[in-house]
């Protein structure tokens, strides 16, 4: 392959993501009321709300983590864990017929729904965590980049996991209805509303071992100045990430012989 025809491969893939978001926006929102706004409002008030429940709230945490951050920053980061996830099983559903198009795949969707998210969640953290911080509630990040890193990685353990959720969805129905509650069952589980340290040692050595707790204290440790990041291992986190990645890729290669799009 030449340099040319990969310069021309690559910008044909960045045009049909970018359609496909745009695609996404305007069947998810439409134009009325707020519009595509609501991309951001929605999980804005979501994550507002549940930090406002912690106001006053102090127990476990010291030094520079406060009640509201610490609720604004996990409930936003497993918002988009639980977007992308939880809308995979009707990727194929809603988009079927772009396949009839030889330059969209399975994988354009459920990409371009995943950056989609993306991109919402880094704005929403932004604007929240910058009116938190006008107002004397919350402090800038105090290590960015890890911060980036673990949105990154839990950015990528979700998209791995929903190319699974699309080609099981799409094989057998009866899995759908197990999604969402799955989504639940993980909430209290996953790390976003507490650390490994608040732990007994018995239970902190099992959920240590669970790769969404290493990232979402990964991204505290980003975020805060009193936090560590003792329980992050990125190494053990990327093999999870490209081990699913794999089986993810695999199986919408296998489910797109069985799309039926006529």
């Amino acid at each position: 392959m030449t340099t040319a025809s990969l310069s021309e491969g690559l910008s044909v893939q960045r045009n049909v993501i970018g359609a496909l978001i745009l695609r996404e926006i305007h069947t998810r929102y439409g134009r009325d009321n707020v519009g595509y706004l609501w991309l951001f409002l929605e999980p804005a008030i979501l994550a507002a709300m549940v930090a406002l429940i912690h106001i006053g709230g102090n127990s476990h945490l010291t030094g520079s983590i406060g009640p509201i951050p610490f609720a604004l920053l996990g409930y936003t980061t497993f918002i988009m864990f639980r977007s992308i996830f939880t809308r995979a099983d009707a990727v194929l559903e809603t988009n079927a017929p772009l396949l009839y198009h030889r330059q969209i795949s399975i994988f354009d969707m459920v990409l371009a729904r995943a950056l989609l998210e993306l991109a919402s969640t880094i704005v929403v953290l932004a604007v929240l965590f910058g009116i938190a911080t006008l107002a004397e509630l919350a402090h800038p990040p105090e290590r960015p980049l890890a911060l980036l890193a673990g949105i990154g990685l839990l950015w990528w353990w979700s998209l791995a996991l929903s190319f699974l959720i699309c080609a099981a969805t799409n094989e057998n129905r009866l899995v759908t209805k197990f999604v969402h509650p799955i989504s639940y069952i993980l909430l209290p589980i996953s790390g976003a509303f507490y650390m490994l340290d608040w732990l007994p040692r018995v239970y902190r050595d099992i959920m240590a071992w669970f790769p969404m707790t290493q990232m979402f204290e990964l991204i505290r440790y980003g975020m805060f100045a009193a936090a560590r990041d003792d329980y992050v291992q990125p190494i053990y986190i990327i093999f999870w990430c490209m081990l699913l990645t794999f089986l993810g890729l695999l199986s919408i290669r296998a489910v797109r012989r069985h799309v039926h799009i006529g």
